[in-house]
């Protein structure tokens, strides 16, 4: 495999709050292509972690009677703590007050500074200090941030700031000639339209009015704001630095996709790549603004009283439920919607009917006609030909909808395949092949066909439901797991299978 590196992050989270289930979506769809690509061979590096400075965390940690790395301590781990839970594969999880990071952040200001890209000035406009943005007041939407919709207000300050205006032309080139830099396509046109054919404004990059940041090494009365600190986290903790790099940068940059929420994606589409242009640094391969997982048909927020989060689901209905429903309800391009009777529906029909089900009833039938022995007899018939072929291109399908980031898409497909399991037991009837003495080899190739076909299914499924796949596979009794297996129908060699188990109870909706 040429270049087998593979490097995705995403966006690290703010320590202002716990996070809820809609900015868990994120970890976890970078989490299913992060295991997919090392399924694959790829030497993958996935970094994910927390944004910690700002005046919001500092009036955070003021209302909590804490100093702000206290308060920014305590919420990082909590945010760790749910990557955890939803059983994500992360290599480094960062934190932005990491003390070499924010020696990094401090050459790179001075770099910019230097070179004439930065410049000291006044800021006066109107700010969300939620969001931590200044906004004009023709960006207003009915006199409120458009952002999160809340009061801003008005604020002038010295401040440096970065000549975006001087690159615009430039960035609105290199994304023209670079069709699949941002992804989907109506992102990149509203990146194009929206903010960079009307000129791009010049970026404040540093605050007096606030301490909680990194200094700047060369103006004591300022620190660096948000967006130098946040979004270099892609390359320091790579190991990048003004006049040195790391082997692990050499290796690793640059990155294959930032995955990134739609209402940061301006952020990581043009402060970003124009950054990284004046370092001199090759611009990442894609930066993929995915969708928003609603509650209902509502954003969730804490005003509005819907806020869900992963680990009480995940204590609810189990890792792998939530995972499925997370990456299953999230469209390529649209909002997905969170309800608990559409999670508990995905959970009754997908995993306790289609999957479950497969597998409770083909290990079953084994040990039932066949005391738990597989063998397959190669009592071929017309019929088995639909399933062995889709079960062989199974491996095709997946790679071209993760190659175009479908993976809502892939993991139907890959359930398209476990469907036709349970079709194909309806097609077959091993409980009438089983009264027939003269059919046994017949009822051995179909059992065996069935258990090879879950096999085959379950070498991918590890990249979405990792601890279910473990439990598949300890229950088939196979040792066939990698991603070399699904060349051809006929790995699985096991003289027994195991005992099935319950993998999802079914729930009763009341």
């Amino acid at each position: 495999m040429k270049n087998n590196k593979f490097y995705i992050s995403t966006a690290i989270a703010y320590t202002s709050a716990k996070p809820h289930i809609g900015n868990t979506y994120e970890v976890v769809l970078a989490d299913v292509i992060a295991r997919y690509k090392r399924l694959q061979g790829y030497d993958v590096y996935f970094q994910t972690g927390t944004d910690e400075h700002g005046e919001k965390i500092e009036l955070k940690a003021k209302e909590a009677n804490k100093t702000p790395q206290e308060y920014v301590d305590g919420i990082a781990s909590s945010i760790r703590d749910i990557w955890n839970v939803v059983n994500t594969s992360y290599d480094k999880f960062v934190r932005t007050t990491d003390k070499e990071h924010e020696k990094v952040v401090q050459h790179l200001f001075k770099k910019f500074y230097d070179q004439g890209d930065i410049y000291k000035g006044e800021y006066k406009g109107l700010y969300c200090t939620p969001c931590e943005s200044f906004w004009t007041e023709s960006q207003l939407v009915d006199g409120k941030c458009p952002d999160c919709g809340r009061e801003v207000k008005e604020a002038c300050e010295e401040a440096y700031f970065f000549k975006m205006s001087k690159y615009s032309k430039w960035l609105e080139e290199y994304i023209e000639e670079h069709p699949n830099f941002i992804e989907p396509e109506a992102r990149k046109n509203e990146i194009i339209n929206t903010f960079i054919k009307p000129g791009l404004q010049d970026l404040c990059v540093s605050r007096t009015s606030f301490k909680w940041g990194i200094p700047v090494s060369f103006d004591d009365n300022h620190v660096v704001y948000v967006w130098i600190d946040a979004l270099s986290n892609y390359i320091t903790f790579l190991g990048y630095d003004v006049d040195s790099v790391s082997d692990n940068f050499k290796k690793y940059w640059p990155c294959d996709i930032h995955l990134i929420g739609k209402d940061i994606l301006r952020f990581h589409a043009i402060y970003w790549p124009i950054m990284l242009h004046c370092l001199g640094l090759e611009l990442p391969h894609k930066i993929f603004g995915h969708p928003w997982l609603l509650f209902g048909s509502d954003k969730m927020s804490k005003s509005r009283g819907n806020i869900v989060y992963a680990d009480d689901l995940v204590n609810e209905f189990g890792v792998d439920a939530v995972r499925y429903y997370l990456i299953h309800e999230m469209p390529f391009a649209s909002d997905g919607t969170f309800t608990r009777e559409l999670l508990i529906e995905s959970i009754n029909t997908n995993l306790a009917n289609v999957l479950g089900n497969l597998v409770n009833r083909t290990i079953g039938m084994i040990n039932k006609y066949f005391n738990g022995k597989v063998i397959n007899s190669n009592c071929s018939e017309e019929i088995d030909n639909e399933l062995i072929d889709m079960a062989l291109n199974i491996k095709n399908v997946i790679e071209n909808d993760m190659n175009n980031l479908r993976i809502a898409d892939s993991l139907d497909h890959l359930f398209d395949l476990f469907r036709r399991c349970n079709k194909y037991i309806d097609e077959t009837m091993p409980w009438v092949l089983a009264k027939d003495d003269s059919k046994t080899d017949r009822l051995n190739t179909v059992l065996y066909n069935l258990i090879e076909s879950i096999r085959i299914g379950t070498v991918l499924l590890q990249a979405y439901l990792p601890d279910t796949s473990k439990k598949i596979f300890e229950q088939i009794n196979t040792s066939y797991t990698s991603y070399d297996t699904l060349d051809r129908f006929g790995y699985y060699d096991s003289d027994n299978v195991g005992v099935s188990s319950v993998l999802f109870q079914r729930i009763d909706n009341k």
